[in-house]
């Protein structure tokens, strides 16, 4: 069977994966565009957990699209409303009839000779394989394994009598109501899940082997509602979101620049918020923003404490037994429910692996260029979020650079794009080496390489980046160029429509 062709196919139908289709979608209404999704819905990983008091740990308004403005006086929204907001996107630009479900993405090869990707997948449904190809491909499958979230064996785990539960399988059934919960782990799908559980549970209690950064922050954003009685909602939703990215990038520079201050800022905050707990327990062994910081909605985490329907263990597992964990120090945890909230199995590209000329490319070689396209890959995006921002930053500019991208290579002829290092800048440092959290310690031998120098060095920097992708010259010394000739091919390229 003849695989189906299409200009662009975009792997990936969550948050990046509508985001960037929206701009291309926009920018190119002629260009054939297909989005592969593994699931049967659109909205990643919006859609995959459903855990209680899900929702963003960013604010809204940076968080949301910047074309597609997220009107609410919520400033964290819940995950049902971003799942209904990445719906809405793919209805409003006309992306529901572009994406294939079901898809689970195995291998694809470029081909020199036919300059087009050729694309392997999987329809999980019928066993059915599937193959594709394209011009481009953009991968926005995120950067964990959706099959599996890290759930490390404990010892006598299977003596255990209750039921254990990961965050990312959340069991719709599961009743937890007037049970005894402990959700081990100190990141923030626990800083989530505790204060929402403790609602119904006769007890929940945090276990921890170290305490995170956690910062009380208002729920409601109080000042653009006050503005919009006075200014159109645009201009005040405009003013939100610059205003939040300038604070969010001020908060991780301050603590970057003055460590040792901001510790002692933040510990102070998490004391003063519950100051009848044990301060070890919020007394991080970690200098801020070498992982994210948790954020508490209206300081709901901090109230379940003092309220004491929930409270914090900081110990080590030393074994499960029939009713719960027994810790190192002796001390025994009785449970009904156990909630592994102990992180993420990372997984880049959705577990696409890359072949060129049926040569493997081998990703943690790689440099990636602009943090967008991968040194020596050619007409490949990839769409990787910020660390230390909302992610979907990145999605907006991403998905513009794109499209001058695609303009440029239009304009001139061109049909292939591969950037090249011209000048060794591959270093030995991953790119997020300077992270932290554990699911990236434990993948750095999987991680592409820092470079020693823009345009190969990933730095996290919103504004820096905005200005790389959106104004400084596409064409320069390392992106190389190459035209249709020889390709056995009638297919011609759309053009931009004006406007």
């Amino acid at each position: 069977m003849t695989p189906e062709h299409y200009d662009i196919i975009i792997i990936g139908a969550g948050l990046s994966g509508i985001g960037t289709a929206s701009h291309i979608a926009r920018e190119y209404p002629h260009k054939r565009i297909a989005i592969i999704e593994r699931r049967e819905k659109v909205g990643g990983t919006w859609d995959l957990f459903r855990y209680p008091g899900i929702r963003s740990d960013s604010d809204m308004a940076s968080f949301g699209f910047n074309f597609k403005p997220w009107y609410s006086n919520k400033v964290l929204a819940k995950g049902g409303d971003i799942r209904d907001y990445v719906a809405d996107t793919a209805r409003e630009f006309g992306l529901y009839d572009k994406v294939k479900y079901g898809l689970k993405i195995d291998h694809a090869d470029w081909s020199s000779r036919d300059q087009r990707w050729e694309l392997s997948t999987l329809h999980e449904a019928s066993g059915e394989d599937r193959h594709f190809t394209c011009d481009f491909m953009v991968n926005c499958a995120g950067y964990y394994n959706f099959d599996r979230g890290y759930q490390p064996h404990f010892a006598g785990q299977e003596r255990f009598k209750g039921e254990i539960v990961h965050p990312q399988h959340w069991p719709e059934s599961l009743d937890y109501n007037g049970k005894k919960v402990v959700v081990i782990g100190s990141g923030a799908t626990a800083i989530t899940v505790v204060p929402a559980m403790a609602e119904k549970a006769e007890k929940v209690t945090m276990l921890q082997r170290s305490p995170s950064y956690i910062m009380a922050m208002p729920d409601t954003d109080k000042l653009s509602m006050a503005l919009n009685k006075v200014l159109p909602r645009k201009w005040v939703f405009n003013l939100a979101r610059g205003r939040n990215i300038l604070l969010q990038r001020g908060l991780y520079l301050a603590c970057q620049r003055w460590p040792r201050p901001a510790k002692k800022l933040l510990v102070s905050h998490m004391h003063k918020q519950a100051p009848n707990i044990d301060k070890r327990h919020f007394s991080p062994s970690y200098m801020p923003w070498d992982q994210r910081l948790c954020a508490a909605p209206d300081g709901d985490f901090f109230a379940c404490l003092r309220s004491g329907k929930a409270d914090i263990v900081t110990d080590h597992i030393d074994q499960f037994d029939e009713k719960g964990i027994v810790l190192k120090s002796g001390k025994h945890l009785a449970a009904d429910i156990i909630v592994t909230a102990t992180g993420l199995d990372l997984q880049l590209m959705g577990g696409l692996t890359l072949s060129v000329d049926g040569n493997h490319v081998p990703l943690p070689e790689k440099m990636p260029y602009k943090s967008i396209l991968v040194q020596d890959v050619p007409n490949y995006a990839w769409i990787f979020g910020y660390t230390n921002a909302p992610w979907t930053l990145k999605c907006d500019i991403g998905g513009q650079y794109l499209c001058r991208l695609f303009d440029h290579m239009e304009e001139s002829g061109f049909t292939v794009a591969t950037p090249v290092d011209r000048y060794g800048n591959h270093t030995d440092e991953g790119m997020l080496d300077g992270f932290a959290p554990g699911y990236i310690n434990r993948a750095k031998d999987i991680m592409p390489r820092q470079g020693k120098q823009a345009p190969w060095k990933v730095t996290m920097h919103y504004g820096n980046d905005k200005r790389v992708l959106l104004e400084e010259p596409v064409d320069d010394d390392i992106l190389q160029f190459d035209t249709r000739a020889g390709r056995d091919d009638e297919h011609v390229p759309a053009l931009k429509v004006a406007g």
